[in-house]
This record gives structure tokens, sequence and C-alpha cells, in this order.
């Protein structure tokens, strides 16, 4: 189906049960132990994985040069041992573009922790042991692991990395106010609660993998292609996913390699990636190092805007599109932005909570902030004075919706901002300094195809089926209510099954771009359903009503149930596709304020999160309770980029020393007292057919700079290197010393 807003929208009148607060549907299964998380899976829930053996990846002890040797014949010899696979076992592999680095290294070794080999064995125990007998000598060779000290060497990000409109460093020298300051923020780990894991099995030539995965078909597509196979001889389950934020977008080395011990060994086998390998073996954050330079009048309208992002990855890789944003949030005639890229022989750097926006959002609201002090105007004012209803560089191009301005004043009056004091350090509580600050949020909405079989029982009952995933966010609940409200059943008589590469390909979890899109794909299939139906009972689709399990249309009531006929389900499948013109017509975005009081002591410089509000704006929100879970953990994960989340790279080795949750620090919803969340009613019929967009990752973007901008308001210490620690606040504080 082609999506057309003039009439794919659903009326919200006709919903009822988008758009209200509904528990999740999986919510039993998980509390009871009963949903099968990758590393989990067994024989109960798939008889294919009897007998499965156990694999242990062993990561490169050094992060570049090459395996000189290895000598396997002691872990060969270890008891348990089924077998033990290397790059010279796995024969040719090839590497999908998703892949920046190879999953599995040999000889030539690309980055710390990069796999070399997995020893598999008939307990966990065994194969950790085995694997710690084998003996690898390397050659090492010099490695780049300072963006600092390579920032010189960087180059454009490809022929698109830099854009300019007007003339600005004419507007910049002749603007009265003027701000030129660099941000940087550092590497960062997903830090998900459920470890990269897979469970692989061979029938013959055919491959079934178990596996943690944001993206299924992504995961399917790669591994078929890195094993060099038929794509249609692998199958990849993953119905339940314990955490990504983009860390399981890709295929990983668990899934690789985990096929790869399955076929040495002749038995299924199970790989999860331990603790201290992720970091360094998968993907992060990689750190920014970001010029932003600000000129405006002294009305505080901007006349030039300049953001330039520097970032690193291996090579071939990707820059963190830090600058996306500031294209598009704020008006100003004289623009520019530009990311460069340094190749560098860290782990490989990659999506990760908000990529782009959430880095360039902790930058730019800053520099926003300091504009603001600049100029003696309330940060809140400066933003409404230089909102647009157009795209700035091409104004030709609309918003679809651009709620910023109602997200900006409802936020501040809810908050209590005219409490707010204007000069910094001036309010305490006892020995705490108190600090209020805010920052805008914004992230694009993504259009992107999905698709969905939708099957009504002979029972009344309604199945979808669909490749997308849950990975904690409620996908499960909101594609049950989608269900429910279009073939007009209950929603306990509805089942959602997800996560299955036999079932239709839908948009995927990322980018908080699935719940608008995947629910697209099953409102298709639906309406396709409903035709099915109304045909059957020869009453007119497009004028019927389906609810409480009936047909009406024409002044007859029908069960659905008289549709089904010699006890076989109807079934139908379909998709939501999106017109290039779309999004070349358009801009589609979402907005929201987040507003943080701190309290730091003025003693010790520690910093507590009081409380943090954020206001959004993002279309329909489906269901207020799972949107609500997003955007609350989305700013939390704000409060760890603001003050605590980094990983420390040993610029000598090479790696990320702290690659483990002792070391690496993330806050949880108990470090902050009062969270409140605020959805602005705006429907947006241009975005998908239930008129919603994305929602997480908008809880997260902007969230670190309004603590940031909070604790510059408590202390007068403007700390412009992510993260806002003791240390870097006390060198700076009077009143901390």
């Amino acid at each position: 189906m082609k999506f057309d807003p003039s009439t794919t929208a659903v009326p919200g009148e006709q919903l009822r049960h988008v758009g209200q607060p509904t528990h999740r549907v999986d919510g039993p299964r998980k509390t009871t132990g009963t949903a099968p998380y990758a590393g989990e899976w067994h024989p109960d829930f798939d008889a294919h994985v009897r007998d499965a053996a156990y694999g242990w990846v062993l990561g490169a002890g050094i992060a570049k040069g090459r395996i000189a040797g290895m000598d396997l014949d002691a872990a060969r010899a270890a008891p348990g041992v089924l077998a033990v696979v290397t790059a010279e076992d796995a024969g040719a592999l090839d590497k999908s573009e998703r892949n920046t680095a190879r999953l599995l290294g040999g000889p030539a070794i690309d980055h710390y922790h990069q796999a070399i080999a997995v020893v598999v064995a008939e307990t966990l125990e065994q194969a950790r042991a085995a694997a710690a007998l084998v003996r690898v000598r390397y050659e090492t060779a010099p490695g780049r692991f300072d963006l600092a000290a390579e920032k010189d060497s960087a180059e454009l990000a490809g022929d698109d990395a830099k854009t300019e409109v007007g003339d600005f460093d004419s507007a910049f020298a002749s603007a009265p106010v003027q701000l030129d300051a660099t941000y940087t923020t550092p590497d960062e780990s997903h830090a998900m609660m459920e470890p990269h894991a897979t469970l692989a099995a061979w029938q013959g030539d055919r491959l079934t993998v178990w596996t943690s995965t944001q993206m299924v078909d992504w995961c399917r597509t790669d591994l078929a292609a890195t094993l060099k196979m038929d794509k249609a001889k692998v199958q990849v389950r993953s119905p339940f996913i314990g955490g990504g934020f983009g860390g399981k977008l890709f295929l990983r080395a668990d899934a690789l390699l985990a096929a790869l011990a399955a076929r040495a060994a002749g038995r299924p086998v199970r790989v999860g990636l331990h603790r201290p390998l992720i970091a360094n073996n998968t993907t992060h954050r990689p750190a920014t190092i970001q010029r932003i330079r600000l000129g405006a009048g002294k009305d505080g309208r901007l006349t030039a805007i300049a953001h330039e992002s520097w970032s690193g990855d291996q090579k071939d890789g990707q820059p963190e599109t830090a600058v996306n944003q500031t294209r598009l949030i704020y008006a100003g005639a004289h623009r520019r932005t530009a990311m460069y890229l340094a190749e560098m022989d860290l782990p490989e750097g990659n999506s990760m909570r908000a990529p782009g926006e959430a880095p360039g959002m902790a930058a730019l609201e800053v520099a926003m902030d300091e504009l603001a002090e600049l100029l003696g105007m309330d940060p809140v004012e400066l933003r409404l004075r230089n909102d647009t209803d157009v795209d700035p560089e091409h104004p030709e191009r609309r918003f679809t919706q651009r709620r910023l301005a109602n997200c900006l004043r409802d936020g501040a009056q809810r908050f209590g901002w005219d409490q707010r004091p204007a000069k910094p350090g001036l309010k305490r509580e006892g020995r705490w300094a108190i600090g209020m600050g805010m920052a805008a949020a914004f992230r694009n909405h993504m259009l992107m195809k999905s698709a969905a079989r939708v099957r009504l029982s002979p029972d009344g009952g309604v199945t979808v089926e669909t490749d997308m995933t849950d990975i904690g966010t409620g996908s499960y609940t909101i594609l049950a209510q989608t269900a429910a409200d279009l073939v007009g059943v209950p929603l306990d008589r509805v089942e959602v099954k997800l996560g299955d590469s036999d079932w239709p390909v839908s948009a995927g979890s990322g980018g908080q771009f699935g719940a608008a899109n995947a629910t697209g794909g099953v409102y298709a299939a639906c309406v396709k359903l409903r035709d099915t139906i109304a045909r059957k009972l020869g009453l007119d689709a497009d004028g019927a009503e389906f609810v409480d399990g009936q047909v009406r249309s024409g002044g007859r009531s029908v069960a659905l149930t008289e549709a089904v006929e010699d006890g076989q389900p109807l079934m139908a499948e379909d998709g939501i596709e999106y017109d290039e013109s779309l999004s070349k017509q358009w801009q589609h975005s979402t907005f929201g304020a987040h507003f943080v009081e701190v309290a730091v002591h003025v003693d010790t410089a520690e910093i507590r999160v009081r409380r943090m509000l954020a206001v959004c704006a993002a279309g329909r929100i489906l269901n207020p309770v799972t949107a609500r879970s997003q955007v609350i953990g989305a700013m939390t994960m704000g409060v760890g980029a603001a003050l605590m989340e980094e990983l420390a790279v040993d610029t000598r080795l090479g790696l990320f020393v702290n690659h483990d949750l002792a070391g690496y620090e993330v806050p949880v919803h108990a470090d902050i007292p009062d969270q409140e969340v605020v959805f602005l009613d705006e429907p947006d019929g241009m975005a998908s057919p239930l008129a919603a967009k994305g929602i997480a990752e908008l809880g997260l973007c902007g969230a670190a700079a309004a603590v940031a901008n909070a604790v510059y308001n408590a202390t007068g210490v403007r700390v412009r290197d992510y993260p806002v620690t003791l240390n870097k606040l006390i060198a700076q504080w009077p009143a901390a010393a």
C-alpha cells in the first residue's frame, strides 16, 4: 500500500485502543520468565536446539598488528572441547556493507578485542577454561587511538559532508554578538542489559540462528552474505531483546561465530559475548570534537550559524553526524555545517542512542545557553525568537508539524522557569547550590517501508506476524492495539508474533522509526484483510465499520466469524510504502523541550539531579504508558551522557579500559527522584497511517545539555567537555576548593 496522507490516515474517533494507556501485552511472559531471550532458548521452545554446546569467544590482545602464530593444541585437548574455530578454519568469509571491521580477525588485527577464535565445548565452563589455554603471538604495529591527536588529519566525510548557505564568514564577522566555542563528547558504550548472544543450529545446508538483533532482515541478509550462502537458507529468530540502543542494529561476532562453531561441532552452539568483550568487540558511540560559532543581532536573532564536527572510525567507516540538527532547528540566513572523519584504530564507531542528534544537541544547546548569556536574554526566549516553520536550508520545504514553541512555553510554565535566577550561583539551600537549565529537543522522523501478515481465525481471533522486534519498547502492545482497532476485536483477542525472518519484513527497531512504520505495515495488512472480510460477507468495505467483532454496513451487522469458511483462517499480507516526494516536499521531525533542576554541593561539587521535565510533540502517541517509559529512560540516559558516561581510552594500547558495567557508569531511574513527561496532542497525518511519529530518542536529544546548563546556573562554572565530572567543576569553582 502506498501511503496517501489524504486517504490513509485513520480518524481519531475510530480508534478505541490506539492512543490509550495500555499495559504491555507481553508483560506477563517477561515477569514470569517465559519470554525466550536469545541466550536462554532451550528445547521447550524448539526441539532443534537439544544438545546445544557452548562457545567462548577469544578477543585480540592487541589493537593493531598481526597474529604471528596461534598454539591451539592445549585448547583442543582440553576436557569437553568439541572444536576451535579461527579465521584459518572458517575459510573465506565476506564482509557485509553494514560491518566496518571484520567480525573474525586474523591474521591482520583491526582493533582490540576483535574476535580471533571461538572455542566450543560441552559446557560454558569448559569452553572458557579451554580458551584460556590458547597461546597467541602477535606482531604489533603503531595505531591511532587519540581523536585530538588525529584531528588535523581528518578529512571531509564524503561529498555531502559540508553544507553552505549564504556567506557565513562575512555574516559572523559583522554580527554584533558572537560565540565561538569548542565542545567535546567522549566515546560511549550502549550498556544494554542483555549481552549480545546467539544460538545457532544447522539442518543440512540450512541455518537457523536465535539471536538478539534489532533488525531481523539486516541480520539475515548480512549473515548470509558473510557466510557466502543463499539468504533463503538462513532463518533469524529474535522474539525478545533485552535492550539494544543501536548496538544490535548490525550483525555482530556472536551470530557469525555461533554459526561457524555449530558447523564445526556438528551441533547447536550457544555464543554469548561476555561483558568485558562487548565495549571493544562490538560498536560504540565515537567521541566528537565540535566547534560551534553563532552570530546574532542584539535582538537575539541568529544571523550566522556554523557547526563543525570531528570524529573517528575504522577505515571506510562513517562519521558521527553531530551537525544534523543544526541544519534544521533554528532560523538564520547564513549557515555552514561540516563533518570530518579521522581514520583510527579504535573499535568500530556506529549508531548509539540517537546517533547524531544526541551528541550534536549536547553541544549546540549549551552554545545557545552561552549565547543567551552574552545577550542578557532568557534562554527560552532566545530559542523562541529563532523558531522557523520552514527548512532553513530549503525555505520552500515546510515541516509537517513543528510545535517547538509550544513545547518551550508549556515546559517553562509547568517547570516554574520564572523562578530560575538569571545570574548563576545565586540560589542556595544550605550547602547545596541550586540551578535550572533547559534545552530544546529535536530528532528527525524517518519514513521506512514495513510489512505484516494478519490472520482472522474461525473463533474470531486475530494473529499478526511480522519480523518487527521488541527491544523493550512495547512493539507487541502497539501492534496489538493497531490490529484490534482496524479489525474491530478486543485487545485480548489479538496475538502478535514478532522477530522471525520467515515473516514479512518490517522497518525494524532503531532510530525511533519502528513504531510509526511498523504500525503502518500492520495497518496496511489489516485494510487488506478488511477488504477480504467485507467481500466474503457481500458488504462494501469502504463504508464498513469493524467493531465489537462485527462488520456493520448498509444497515446490516454481521459477525466477523461468518467470513471464515471451512474452518480455514482468512489471511492478508501487505505493507506500507512512502513516495519519495513526501520527504522532498516536507520535513518530518519531532520536537520537544527539556527542563532540569540540579543541586551541587559547594564543598564536594557532588551533583544531584532533583527533577526533570520533557515536553514532547511527536505525532499521535500510540500508547502513553509505553511512550512515557521510553522518554523517561531516554532522559535518564541524558543524565548519563551529561555527568558520567565515558569509555576511557588507553591511547598507548588502543583499548577502552573500563569495559564492564563496574567501570562504565550509567545512571538509573532511582538516581532521579522526579521525572515528568508531557505529550502535546499532535496527530501528524503526513507522517504515517496512524498519524504517529517516533518518540523514544527525542527524550534523549537535548537532555544532556539541559543538565549541563543547570549545573552552570548553579555554579557559574561552564564545562564544555563532557561528562561534567567533579574534578572539572572543582578546578574552576572556588566554592568547592
